[in-house]
């Protein structure tokens, strides 16, 4: 089967620091994979590569059989290749509805610049309620998106980038700085996506990780050491050493 997302001996230098070092991966349609690897490993910038924020210096990124390689980041969304921040910002003074239906409008053929003259479509705010109830904010869609706790902003911006109509989600460390009961929704909210959706996560709760991933790749220095199912990724001598510790269950 031909992957959603192939990355072929992917690099991204700094000078003479390599971050990413010939990485090639392919992730299946309708999976969530995980990358994991310590601090410095290169996760993060893999992410914006992939996303369009930083430019390889070599290699290559295939999205549904077309080359991204070298397209805008707002061009990789329009295709369904998306980061959850890169969508937009928040508009703090708009509800979580307002906010949905302003991620919503280009797939009905409208531009973010004409709000006004949608704000009464009332099919369009049907669709961005469904979102909200989707994303767990049906309770909070007359709530200005400035008054969310830091775990329901968490929740909108992956609303947001479902709402453009991605089909693979790029997702950097989404439970950092979350209490228990925020990571337990936004982990429910993963766990519904699974099989609908193709999601590509770094995440540091290792808890979370093998709760949810398909499969998961390590990176260790910008290269990948290791990739399989958790099972297998837990038994791994290289990723034990490098990553989870000898003592690693």
């Amino acid at each position: 089967m031909t992957p959603l997302l192939r990355i072929e001996g992917l690099s991204k230098r700094f000078g003479g620091v390599t971050a990413v070092d010939a990485v090639s991966l392919d992730i299946a349609q309708g999976e969530l994979h995980a990358l994991i690897g310590p601090n410095g490993a290169g996760k993060t910038t893999l992410i914006h590569v992939l996303s369009g924020a930083l430019p390889a210096s070599s290699g290559r990124a295939v999205f549904d059989g077309v080359d991204v390689t070298h397209l805008p980041m707002h061009a990789r969304v329009r295709s369904g290749l998306a980061r959850s921040y890169q969508i937009t910002s928040l508009f703090p003074n708009f509800t979580v509805l307002e906010n949905l239906a302003l991620a919503l409008q280009p797939q009905r053929g409208h531009l973010f610049t004409a709000w006004q003259p949608v704000a009464g479509d009332e099919t369009l705010f049907a669709q961005a309620q469904t979102q909200a109830q989707e994303t767990g904010l049906a309770g909070r869609v007359d709530t200005l998106a400035g008054e969310l706790a830091h775990g329901e902003r968490r929740l909108l911006e992956i609303g947001l980038a479902l709402a453009t109509g991605a089909r693979l989600l790029l997702l950097d460390e989404p439970m950092a700085g979350l209490g228990p009961d925020e990571s337990q929704r936004l982990l429910q909210l993963l766990q519904s996506l699974k099989g609908r959706l193709t999601v590509l996560l770094v995440e540091h709760d290792m808890d979370a990780v093998f709760r949810l991933a398909d499969r998961i790749s390590t990176l260790v220095y910008g290269r990948i050491v290791a990739t399989g199912t958790p099972e297998a990724i837990r038994a791994h001598p290289e990723v034990r050493r490098a990553y989870l510790g000898e003592s690693a269950a």
